[in-house]
């Protein structure tokens, strides 16, 4: 399959809907709605750091509802058990077998509420769902169906009685961003509409949620130049190499930018990924796959100066387009 200008452009119309449609539950959050839909498509799921009441319930509502897809929240707590997620067999009297009930992994659209709250071993079977695409219980395994992305959110604010995600588990997230606080008109906006408090109910689908699939499939066939892949190599190499970061970004994280610059550049219409489109990304692909060494932290650096510091210091590819 070769991807046209008319293929990219038709691409490019029906993301930009999906945006403007989960805008009306999501208000004044563009940029936002843009990554978790890039993430969708990129077959990936989201992990979300922000404060409570910021929409990251909204979000996922009105994405599910956009692409016509089952949605389930999972509230994660410290007596979570594995099979709160995945399901459970038992016992039906009636057929004098072991029937599979399936948990509320069990939906397009998952989302896992403050998931450093669980338990290591709780938020491992989520995890091990995420990278597989099903669950095995009793030796038989049970697949999640096709899309299926899991936004995942952590508070920042309140650690006490939390279970920090190690380093290899962060790196299963394709991408990490925050909603933050609206702006002041969208503020008000919202406070006049203060009544309304399911703005994504009323959010009707745009496509059908095979046709993620299909979307999926086309951006895999955006191009991507030697230049562009050798300029993520040197960022990931670079990466390594910085004087503040513990742990640099990993193989899988740069495929992670690959898959993520291949959506983001179709959704502006283009057949090709640009070094603008890495530069873009930069922040949400790597803001959680970067570990800044103990002195680092001590002495106040944030990993966000550390990506921009990666992203000056390797020269982006001459490239014609």
């Amino acid at each position: 399959m070769t991807l046209t200008d008319h293929d990219a452009a038709r691409f490019a119309g029906t993301f930009d809907r999906m945006v403007a449609n989960i805008e009306k539950a999501v208000l004044g959050k563009t940029h936002v709605t843009r990554l978790a839909l890039t993430c969708l498509v990129a077959g990936g799921h989201l992990l979300v750091e922000d404060n409570p009441g910021t929409g990251k319930t909204q979000l996922a509502k009105a994405l599910a509802n956009t692409i016509e897809g089952t949605h389930s929240r999972i509230q994660f707590t410290p007596d979570l058990l594995p099979t709160d997620i995945t399901g459970v067999s038992v016992y039906d009297q009636a057929t004098q077998r072991f029937v599979f009930r399936p948990g509320p992994i069990f939906a397009a659209i998952v989302l896992a509420d403050e998931i450093n709250r669980a338990s290591p071993k709780t938020q491992s079977a989520l995890l091990e769902v995420m990278e597989e695409g099903r669950v095995t219980v009793d030796g038989q395994p049970h697949s999640v169906g096709s899309p299926f992305m899991v936004i995942a959110t952590q508070n920042p604010i309140e650690q006490a009685g939390t279970y920090r995600l190690p380093e290899a588990q962060l790196d299963r997230f394709l991408m990490k961003t925050a909603l933050g606080y609206p702006d002041h008109d969208t503020t008000v906006e919202l406070l006049a509409d203060a009544e309304n408090r399911n703005r994504s109910g009323s959010i009707e689908a745009v496509v059908r949620a095979e046709e993620v699939g299909e979307m999926s499939a086309c951006a895999g066939q955006v191009h991507v130049d030697p230049a562009i892949l050798g300029f993520i190599a040197s960022i990931a190499e670079e990466s390594r190499r910085h004087s503040h970061v513990a742990l640099g970004l990993s193989v899988r994280g740069g495929l992670a930018f690959v898959r993520c610059a291949k959506t983001w550049a179709l959704s502006q219409g283009r057949t090709y990924v640009t070094p603008d489109d890495v530069k873009g990304l930069a922040h949400a692909v790597l803001g959680h796959r970067i570990l800044l060494g103990d002195e680092a932290q001590f002495s106040g650096v944030r990993v966000g100066d550390v990506i921009d510091e990666l992203i000056d210091s390797v020269p982006a590819p001459a490239y014609r387009f």
